[in-house]
């Protein structure tokens, strides 16, 4: 019943704290793209790949006390941190990991930005279309973010590597 929360318990605990609410989303969605069996659905949403079930369970977790989300103010946003509880550890004590290790994986992503998670969870998303495609696509639903080719190749690049991790 609980098996879904337990994955995402596991993902916690490979990591201290996972700052902020877009990376997190974005974690999570790189490692299903990565063949880590999370089950949540996504869909295109601003800013990248989006799961209403994600935040769902989060906020279900944060409930039950199993991870806490600190709310940290930043110069004009807020930020949110999350981590393990005690209660949550506790909890982990009665499933079987179901995960493959992910701190490498974990450890690689919060390296990067927020913004360049963003960058590879969208051409993920796309990554049914060829290459040429995926860069176009990139380059007209997140204009905003002002991509270029060099990013673009820095993100197969990564991808590539988060891909050799299995």
């Amino acid at each position: 019943m609980l098996e879904n929360h337990a994955k995402l318990m596991q993902f916690f605990s490979s990591s201290e704290a996972i700052v902020g609410r877009k990376r997190l989303q974005k974690m999570i969605y790189i490692l299903k793209k990565c063949e880590v069996p999370f089950e949540e659905r996504y869909q295109f949403h601003f800013y990248g790949p989006y799961s209403e079930e994600l935040t769902l369970r989060i906020e279900e977790m944060c409930n039950l006390g199993f991870i806490s989300e600190t709310k940290e103010e930043k110069k004009n946003y807020y930020q949110y941190r999350y981590q393990v509880t005690d209660a949550g550890r506790e909890f982990m004590e009665h499933y079987e990991e179901s995960l493959p290790p992910l701190n490498a994986h974990i450890d690689a992503m919060n390296e990067k930005s927020s913004r360049f998670l963003e960058l590879v969870s969208t051409m993920l998303f796309f990554e049914h279309l060829p290459k040429d495609e995926i860069s176009e696509k990139v380059f007209s639903v997140k204009s905003t973010q002002n991509y270029t080719d060099e990013d673009i190749k820095d993100g197969w690049n990564f991808i590539e590597s988060l891909r050799k991790f299995h």
